[in-house]
């Protein structure tokens, strides 16, 4: 696999991190993605964004709160949903990113279908987020090939309805890196350009709850891949378990945005290039605040070399 520098970078960037892949902004931290689900049926916020307008106006909201690009979906991906067929999904999700793309919001499209995908980048979308790494339709990858987007490949072990027993593993963090390397040079192989990749280890997919935290715990691991590193914790269900503690239910989804926000602050100290969250404005802030402490560690570093005068 072909991995791309992460030097000359902005000044902020924490050390490690890799830029932005090809055909995207380059920004001066971690960046923030926030979520518009087209779907009357996601874990987090399902019915809330479904009709077109509102869908929009939420992202417009989410662009005025700190996000800096909006990722639009139409297929619920919580544990147990079904699949809804690609019509629909098209119904959902192309007059979004067309009503986005106009008032000027970089958009991606959460998809994992090749006709979805290449529709939306039609109409603007400018980044394909598919939940299987290509794996779900095996279009997807010569049809992103073709149209230049830049591409998330996110650690995937199956659909919905069944992931949960999927979620099997001796060493995760190993395993993980290992499949991601794998999928990254079939992706490779499939025509997509190396320095238009994302990865991303697919948190809350295919995994429990000790699984997530491991992952968060060695992100430095997963940015030996040398690309950039998205990371999507928000209001999962570990999250949930967290904040719970043992034999305590965990609370709903929109009570988890502050430990959210905390995952924030990790990814981006981490060099994560971004962060995908349902509320933007505390994420906004953590990623800004983990900017500042790495310029001060940066500035420190530099003053001690330079030695006394």
């Amino acid at each position: 696999m072909r991995t791309r520098p992460a030097d000359g970078l902005p000044e902020g960037l924490p050390e490690g991190s890799a830029a932005s892949p090809t055909g995207l902004p380059q920004w001066d931290r971690c960046a923030v993605m926030g979520v518009v689900n087209v779907t009357p049926d996601s874990f987090s916020d399902g019915g809330r964004w479904f009709d077109t307008a509102a869908a929009v106006k939420r992202g417009l909201a989410l662009v005025a709160e700190g996000a800096d690009l909006v990722d639009v979906g139409g297929e619920s991906t919580r544990p147990g949903a079904s699949r809804v067929d690609a019509d629909e999904e098209l119904k959902r999700v192309v007059p979004v990113v067309r009503g986005l793309v106009s008032e000027g919001v970089t958009v991606s499209v959460d998809t994992m279908r090749a006709t979805v995908a290449e529709q939306a980048v039609a109409a603007g979308a400018v980044l394909v987020n598919d939940v299987s790494g290509g794996l779900a339709d095996p279009a997807m990858i010569p049809a992103v090939a073709a149209t230049g987007a830049p591409f998330v490949v996110m650690h995937w072990r199956g659909f919905s309805e069944n992931m949960n027993s999927l979620a099997v593993y001796e060493d995760v963090v190993a395993e993980v890196l290992a499949e991601l390397r794998t999928r990254v040079d079939a992706v490779v192989a499939g025509g997509i350009d190396p320095s238009r990749i994302v990865v991303d280890p697919g948190l809350g997919f295919a995994k429990q709850a000790e699984h997530d935290l491991a992952l968060l715990a060695h992100l430095g691991d997963l940015r030996t891949l040398g690309l950039p590193l998205l990371v999507a914790a928000s209001r999962k269900r570990f999250l949930g378990h967290v904040l719970a503690g043992e034999g305590a239910a965990p609370p709903p989804a929109r009570e988890r945005d502050a430990a959210t926000a905390a995952v924030s602050a990790i990814a981006a100290h981490e060099g994560a290039w971004a962060v995908r969250v349902h509320e933007v404005r505390a994420t906004a802030d953590a990623v800004r605040v983990a900017r500042a402490v790495a310029g001060a560690r940066r500035q420190r570093t530099s003053t001690s070399a330079a030695g006394p005068r």
